[in-house]
């Protein structure tokens, strides 16, 4: 038993564990060996399978404010003397 990637089209859709031996296909779809290199929505060009990253999703402006509260919140609750591991302890910041 092994790993395969389902590829259509040259985009890795799934990853699969199969003997390799036994009638098993995807249709509009190969089978290929996988490697370590070997990733859901990555890409498989005949030879060589790579996958890239995507990049972080900039955060919502919810978030920035969020964060910007527990700072501020933080930076109060030092100033009246609490320690980091108290802050922590009470609030999870």
């Amino acid at each position: 038993m092994a790993n395969y990637a389902v590829v259509k089209n040259g985009v890795v859709e799934n990853v699969v564990v199969w003997d390799g031996v036994t009638e098993f296909s995807v249709a509009d779809s190969e089978l290929i060996a996988a490697t370590e290199s070997t990733r859901i929505g990555g890409s498989w060009d005949g030879n060589v399978f790579t996958f890239v990253e995507p990049p972080a999703p900039e955060p919502t402006a919810e978030q920035v404010a969020l964060t910007e509260n527990k700072v501020s919140a933080k930076s109060k609750l030092t100033a009246l003397g609490l320690s980091e591991a108290e802050i922590s302890a009470a609030f999870g910041i």
